[in-house]
C-alpha cells in the first residue's frame, strides 16, 4: 500500500492539533513569552533602557521562558508515538518509516517555525510599546533579523528536542536533560570554558537576537551551528526510528 506524502503530513498535522500536551506547549511558546514581555516592560521599561548592554537583545528577554514551552513542543509532539502502542499504529498506517519521520518531523518543524516567527515579532512589538521615545522599531538596525532568526532559533531548538526524544523515547527523559542544561549548564560553562561555550546551541543560536556579535559566532554563523545540533539529533532520531523495533 502506498501513501501518499500529503496525506501523512496532514495526519501529522491532526496529530498536532488533537493532542492536548503537543497544541498546549505550542501555544505556550507564543502566550507565555509575549505574557512575561509585556509583564517585565509595563514595570521596569525604562530600567531595560538605562541598564541593558543591547537593548535588541533585551527585548527578547522572555525567549528563555518561550524556548522551554519549545522544547516540550517538539519532545511531546514525538513522545506521544511510544504511549501505549501508538507507533505500531502509525506504522501499519504509513509501513514507510522515513517518511512517517520525515513528516512529523516536518510538520513538527513547519509549526514551531510559524509560531515562533509570530512570537518574536508580537514580543518584539508588545515590549516596545511601553518604551516611549527609547523604543526600538523594525526599521531599527538588526531588528527584523533578530525576529526572523528567534523564529527560525525556537524552530531548531523544537527540532533538537524531537530529536533526541526519538532517540530516548520519552519526552520526561529528553527535558530533564535539556531544560536544566540550557537554564544552569550553559551558563556555567560560558564562564568556564570561555569561547568553547560560543558553540553550545543556545548561545550560538541567541546570537541571531543580538545588535552586535558577542563572541566569536555572528547571527547566521550562530544559527548555523544550532541547526548542526538539531540536525545531529534529528539524524539520530532517524537512525533509531529506523532500526529499532516497535
Amino acid at each position: 500500500m502506498t501513501v501518499s506524502t500529503t496525506a501523512v503530513l496532514h495526519s501529522e498535522w491532526i496529530k498536532v492539533r488533537s493532542l492536548r500536551g503537543s497544541l498546549g506547549s505550542l501555544i505556550s511558546v507564543f502566550v507565555a513569552t509575549v505574557a512575561v514581555t509585556t509583564l517585565v516592560f509595563a514595570t521596569v521599561g525604562k530600567d531595560e533602557v538605562e541598564h541593558g548592554d543591547d537593548l535588541l537583545f533585551g527585548a527578547f528577554y522572555a525567549l528563555n521562558l518561550g524556548q522551554i514551552a519549545a522544547l516540550a513542543f517538539g519532545a511531546t509532539a514525538v513522545s506521544c508515538e511510544f504511549l501505549n502502542g501508538a507507533l505500531r499504529v502509525s506504522l501499519a498506517a504509513v509501513p514507510d518509516r522515513n517518511l512517517f519521520y520525515a513528516a512529523k518531523t516536518a510538520v513538527v518543524g513547519g509549526c514551531a517555525l510559524v509560531v515562533g516567527t509570530v512570537t518574536t515579532f508580537t514580543t518584539f512589538l508588545a515590549g516596545q510599546a511601553f518604551m516611549g521615545s527609547d523604543a526600538l522599531g523594525l526599521g531599527d538596525p538588526g531588528a527584523v533579523r533578530a525576529c526572523v532568526g528567534g523564529g527560525v532559533y525556537l524552530a531548531l531548538m523544537v527540532l533538537f528536542a524531537a530529536g533526541l526524544t526519538a532517540v530516548l523515547r520519552s519526552a520526561v527523559a529528553v527535558l530533564s536533560i535539556l531544560v536544566p542544561f540550557l537554564l544552569i549548564v550553559s551558563f556555567v560553562l560560558g564562564d568556564v570554558a570561555g569561547s568553547a561555550a560560543d558553540f553550545l546551541p543556545d548561545r550560538a543560536g541567541q546570537q541571531a537576537l543580538r545588535r552586535e556579535a558577542v563572541g566569536s559566532l555572528g547571527p547566521w554563523s550562530g544559527l548555523a551551528v544550532t541547526a548542526l545540533w538539531s540536525a545531529a539529533a534529528v539524524l539520530a532520531g532517524w537512525w533509531a526510528v529506523r532500526r529499532r523495533d516497535t
